[in-house]
Formats: C-alpha cells, structure tokens, sequence
C-alpha cells in the first residue's frame, strides 16, 4: 500500500472521509450511527477536534482540525519537527483504529466477513477560508441525496449543533461560525448555500 503523501500539520484542518466497499451501506441500521460516533469520540478526540460531521447510509464525512498538541507527543518533540511526524502517526493511527474497531463490530453483529470500507480513509487539507462552505457541504449531503428535505431533519450530522437546535459535546463549530459574514447567521448561510453554491468538494454518492 502505498504511504499516504498528505501530511496531517497541527493547527490545520482536514476533511476525512470514506464509503463502504463497493459503494454499499457501512450503516444497516439505526443504532450504527451511535457507534460509529461513539468511535470517532473515543479515537479521534484525543488528536484532533471534530469541527463538522456527517454520517450517511454508506459514507461518512469529518471535517477535523488537528490538534496543537495531542497525548502522543512530548514537550521535547513539540519543538522539533519531530512533532509534524507524531502528529502524522497519531491521525493517521487513530483514523485507522476508528475503521478497523467499526468494521469488527459490525461484522460481528451482523455476521459479516471481510472488508466493509473502500480502503483507507480520504484526507483533504482544507485552506481556513473553505472551513464554512465544506461544513454547508457535508450539513447539505442527506438533502442532496434525498433523504430528507432540510439539513436539521437529519439527526446524524452536526447540522443541528450548527443551527442552535441541539447542544453536541462532540462537534466544535466555533472556529467555523467564526467565519460568517457580519449580520448572517448560520442558517441564512446554508440556505444560501443550498440554494446557490452546492459545491462537489468530493463525490461519495
């Protein structure tokens, strides 16, 4: 396999995403999604800080911001270029432990075997100025794929964190709401965005 080329900086962030092998279902059933976020707390919390999600019936979306510091590295490491390499092993460890952990569970519960992801995970750094679109984006996924007709119907992302209708101990979206223009709240924002923009920062469908 070869090594990923993209390098996971602290201080920067990054969509993480990935679909089901063969374009079917990672999610069988309601109770997954819990899992899947309860995994993504345990594993990737102590490295990066999840700012967006959205979970989908055979793909996920993480839009995370690397984490200055993180359990894996040291004080002597934080000063040297050391700590870029660290901050690489430990996103990348923990990316991986989250899709290994989930796909043993389910195919335990649901007598599977083999593979469930279409390998491993997707990285894209994701410049500061594109943090509000890409969270319109992944908060938009399940009305683009007709799932339901607003962002908040869908319980399964961050879209309600964002909009004030739910308070999540798991998303962070201050660094994102950060970047609203004056006078436009959340909301207006996404509704533009729908309306509007729609932009394909990847195509998982």
């Amino acid at each position: 396999m070869p090594r990923r080329t993209l390098s996971f900086c602290p201080g920067e962030a990054y969509h993480l995403y990935n679909r089901g092998n063969n374009r079917e279902r990672i999610i069988f059933e309601r109770e997954n999604y819990g899992y899947f976020l309860q995994l993504v707390r345990r594993h990737l919390l102590p490295v990066v800080d999840i700012l967006a999600y959205c979970v989908m019936p055979n793909h996920y979306h993480l839009l995370a911001l690397v984490k200055e510091t993180s359990p894996q590295t040291s004080e002597v490491a934080i000063q040297t270029s050391d700590f870029l390499e660290k901050s690489e092993v430990s996103v990348s460890e923990a990316m991986r432990r989250l899709g290994i952990a989930y796909t043993k569970a389910i195919n335990k519960r649901y007598g599977r075997v083999g593979v469930l992801f279409q390998g491993p995970f997707q990285a894209k750094l994701i410049p500061s100025e594109r943090l509000l679109d890409l969270s319109c984006y992944l908060h938009h996924n399940p009305v683009a794929a007709g799932f339901v007709k607003h962002a908040a119907d869908w319980p399964y992302s961050s879209a309600r964190d964002y909009l004030g209708l739910r308070v999540g101990t798991l998303p962070s979206p201050t660094p994102v709401l950060a970047q609203l223009p004056p006078g436009v709240g959340y909301k207006a924002y996404l509704r533009d965005y729908a309306t509007g923009k729609q932009e394909e920062f990847v195509d998982l469908e």
